[in-house]
């Protein structure tokens, strides 16, 4: 069986990182070098850094912030944001990502996702999707452009047919539940990881170390990604770790 990995995300704005409350309400929340660098050294698997309003915005991602979080790391690095083409995946990977993460561009342009796959290979290609729950599907929706626009699509189908044109991972974050504090979408992320078979890392709502093994053990998630309370240091990585352990799940 596969270790379950915890992952924080630096949202970045304009060069800082910042955290809100489904998806506003935004907060500064220190500098993303600094921030990268600590979870480095305090036992982070990976790092997803997500330019936020880059797309909604319409310019690509802070390439320069990139190469210089990239360099305090030793962790594979994940950066989405704005990322449009296959050229954009190569700005970002050669400024030291390991995979990049598309969102908005994807769902506008399935396509996207299997050239980049074709080109890099599937491990490279993360597919990042903001669910939010629509009472009249009984489901939940796909948004765009950080959460603003509402597609037609429910979210088992998108992300069956982006693991068909070559996703590798799917990053999924609950649009209700983002920032709450209140604990991941169990019945969200369990759907969705039913219905691929590529690792899912769950996002939105950590508030607690319960909250990991809640969502590791009843949804069935690979991965866990959580923003407030490391950066704010509500508890640790390490902590995380001892009480995921101590509960009987596998970590790194």
């Amino acid at each position: 069986m596969l270790t379950k990995r915890i992952i924080p995300c630096l949202d970045v704005k304009e060069g800082r990182v910042v955290k809100g409350v489904q998806f506003l309400e935004l907060q500064d929340a220190g500098d993303p070098v600094e921030l990268a660098g600590y979870y480095d050294q305090e036992g982070a698997d990976e790092l997803v850094f997500l330019d936020i309003s880059a797309s909604h915005e319409g310019r690509e991602t802070m390439i320069d912030v990139v190469r210089e979080v990239a360099g305090t790391l030793a962790i594979p690095f994940t950066v989405g944001g704005g990322i449009n083409t296959v050229e954009d995946m190569k700005r970002v990977l050669r400024a030291g990502a390991d995979k990049v993460s598309v969102n908005t561009a994807a769902v506008l342009r399935p396509e996207l996702i299997a050239e980049g796959a074709g080109y890099f290979g599937s491990q490279c290609i993360v597919l990042a999707v903001d669910a939010k729950f629509d009472s009249t599907l009984d489901s939940w929706r796909i948004y765009t452009h950080g959460g603003r626009k509402a597609t037609e699509w429910e979210v088992t189908d998108w992300v069956k047919e982006a693991v068909r044109l070559g996703a590798g991972e799917i990053l999924l974050t609950s649009m209700d539940q983002d920032g709450a504090k209140t604990g991941y979408d169990l019945a969200l992320t369990q759907r969705v990881s039913g219905a691929v078979s590529v690792p899912v890392i769950a996002s939105g709502g950590a508030g607690a170390k319960e909250d990991f093994t809640a969502v590791f053990q009843q949804a069935g998630a690979d991965a866990a990604l959580a923003a407030s309370i490391f950066h704010y240091k509500e508890t640790s990585i390490g902590e995380v770790k001892a009480y995921l352990q101590e509960s009987g799940v596998e970590v790194r």
